[in-house]
């Protein structure tokens, strides 16, 4: 099943409160900088996930990445959607490892998050141009 755009935007402003709920329950007691991502998958389902920090930095768990292995462990079908929150007010977009890691969940996946002021929405090779792909 393939959703449109027009679709997606039906639901975005569920998919924007689920994550903030999701960002009311992360773990920063480091950097207070906490995060809740929530994916919308193709079958309609959403998966949130929240950033898990820990003492040995680089454990750190991001939100979006949660949120795929949320979505990924509970069998949720290719997700077509993420909403990303962090702190009210501030730029937050997926970190590099996330794109990463999102792109080859779904190429075309479409992500909605707040930069400089207001909510934007990226696709994913928008965000990461020219990125490594294992190729058959």
């Amino acid at each position: 099943m393939v959703l449109v755009l027009k679709e997606i935007e039906e639901v975005l402003e569920t998919l924007w409160e689920e994550a903030g709920k999701a960002r009311s329950r992360a773990y920063v007691p480091y950097s207070g900088f906490a995060v809740g991502a929530a994916l919308y998958t193709a079958s309609g389902q959403i998966f949130t996930g929240c950033n898990v920090e820990n003492g040995s930095y680089g454990l750190t768990q991001c939100a979006e990445r949660v949120a795929l292995g949320v979505l990924t462990s509970q069998g949720g079908d290719q997700a077509v959607a993420l909403a990303v929150q962090g702190p009210p007010g501030r730029s937050c977009s997926p970190c590099g490892a996330c794109r990463q890691v999102l792109l080859e969940h779904n190429p075309k996946l479409r992500v909605w998050f707040w930069w400089e002021g207001r909510r934007v929405e990226r696709s994913i090779p928008e965000l990461l141009p020219e990125a490594f792909l294992l190729e058959d």
